[in-house]
């Protein structure tokens, strides 16, 4: 059997863990103030600290015995010794999270200046289909020439009038 104090610093903990799985899984209503260091508290700093002082409490709390209120006083102070480092990481954790570094998304314009295969002949007035490298990955697009260009042939990009369609010439 659960002793009651051990009971209580569980359900702490379990609030916090269930705190963190709602912010996880996109419940940006849960959001208090945005915290970055010396700011009011976030989701996952609340989340963090709950969690770990409740689990970290309940831990102390069986190992200790806790029984009477100079235990469970222990216990508490130990639940908050593992909290507050687990509240900072968390902060830091999610604003690094938030905030890393990523490359911009390619655009068509990024297409200009490709160069390619034609997978399907490009007639005279009509479109083929070219494969070019865009964003590190082969992509297949229709395209158009001024002249037939034949199946195999290399070729590179001039123009990209819409997303799923370009212009090319046949390199010599």
């Amino acid at each position: 059997m659960v002793a009651p104090p051990t009971l209580i610093f569980l359900l702490v903990g379990g609030l916090g863990a269930a705190i963190l799985a709602v912010a996880l899984l996109g419940a940006g209503a849960l959001r208090v103030v945005h915290v970055d260091l010396g700011g009011p508290a976030s989701v996952e700093s609340i989340a963090g600290f709950l969690g770990a002082f409740g689990f970290g409490g309940a831990i102390a709390a069986e190992v200790l015995g806790a029984r009477t209120p100079g235990q469970l006083l222990a216990a508490a102070g130990i639940g908050v010794a593992a909290a507050v480092p687990t509240a900072y990481l968390a902060v830091r954790l999610s604003h690094w999270a938030r905030n890393i570094p990523t490359d911009a998304t390619p655009t068509r314009a990024d297409l200009i200046g490709a160069m390619g295969v034609v997978v399907t002949a490009i007639p005279h007035h009509g479109y083929g289909e070219v494969r070019v490298r865009f964003g590190g990955l082969p992509v297949k697009l229709y395209a158009r020439a001024d002249r037939p260009i034949g199946l195999g042939a290399e070729i590179f990009v001039v123009e990209a009038p819409s997303d799923t369609s370009v212009i090319v010439e046949r390199l010599s």
